[in-house]
């Protein structure tokens, strides 16, 4: 998160054989408003170093701290690695740092809410294209109507924007599939640890060209890195934590609510006004989403 948490999806499922959580008590609740302001909060700190060290930068580092987090709880073997298990695992390095790069980019460009809720469509689309229900075809229409309006044309339009919201999108709906490709071949976390180390790797030339060109103060550095810990060693933590407590229809119905939290985070603590046309997007998108899971079945 993505903006949104990227070791997360809105119909995420507990682990294979895992006893199945049956109710949301409140240490759940609290666990999950956690990790989703945790998130978002991440991403509107990482974005006051863009001045400094841009959007690049802060993806540098962010990268660099999802790297060190994850190899400290995957702890892959990767001796023990086969093509087969590579391939995915080199994919999903790809698409690991191209979604956290468009995202803030977009971020800087279009504001935390709107590009949250536009990459928030990818994990969306996974989730409407995994049934056949008349509720799902309304739920889409319903998304692509929020869209429309966040897209309508008007002179102030920042369509690059939000194209790359949109490849944020795409790329966390690829980051999800492979990642499902990743856990059939690969025990534990070691395969997203790995693809965090390898793109962290792949960021590290980019990070020192920025860092000569663009000389981090020390309160960049200290945004970069505090959005690299809330954005994803938190997130990623805490939801592990969560989804063995929690049903995952209703972690997946909390998820929504994230852009909404971008909105407000991007609102107090960036000063990033929204229009009522703007609300009705992300509500539309928000609501598609809730309503696909609430109507669910088993």
């Amino acid at each position: 998160m993505p903006g949104a948490s990227a070791t997360t999806t809105p119909l995420s499922v507990t682990p294979h054989g895992a006893p199945q959580p049956s109710k949301v008590g409140l240490a759940g609740v609290a666990t999950m408003a956690g990790s989703g302001l945790s998130n978002q909060v991440g991403a509107a700190i990482g974005s006051l170093a863009f001045p400094v060290i841009g959007p690049v930068g802060v993806v540098a580092v962010r990268q660099y701290v999802a790297a060190v987090v994850l190899f400290a709880v995957g702890r892959p073997r990767l001796r023990e690695f086969v093509w087969r298990q590579w391939w995915p695992v080199l994919l999903l390095a790809v698409v690991f740092g191209t979604m956290n790069l468009s995202l803030y980019t977009a971020i800087d460009r279009i504001g935390l809410g709107l590009a949250v809720t536009l990459e928030f469509l990818g994990p969306l689309s996974i989730a409407l294209a995994a049934t056949r229900r008349r509720v799902d075809a309304c739920c889409a229409l319903i998304a692509v109507a929020g869209v429309v309006t966040l897209m309508r044309p008007r002179p102030s339009a920042d369509y690059l924007g939000m194209g790359l919201g949109l490849l944020a999108a795409a790329c966390w709906a690829s980051y999800i599939l492979l990642n499902r490709t990743v856990g059939r071949r690969i025990p534990g976390a070691q395969g997203p640890a790995t693809a965090a180390g390898v793109s962290a790797l792949m960021f590290l030339p980019i990070g020192i060209v920025v860092a000569i060109r663009q000389p981090p103060t020390l309160a960049a550095a200290g945004c970069a890195m505090a959005a690299g810990v809330l954005s994803s060693a938190v997130p990623y933590l805490v939801d592990l934590f969560t989804l063995r407590r929690v049903p995952a229809p209703a972690f997946g119905l909390f998820m929504s609510v994230n852009p909404v939290l971008a909105a407000v985070v991007g609102w107090i603590g960036l000063g990033q006004q929204l229009g009522w046309a703007e609300w009705a997007g992300i509500g539309a998108v928000v609501a598609a989403n809730a309503l696909s899971i609430l109507t669910a079945r088993d």
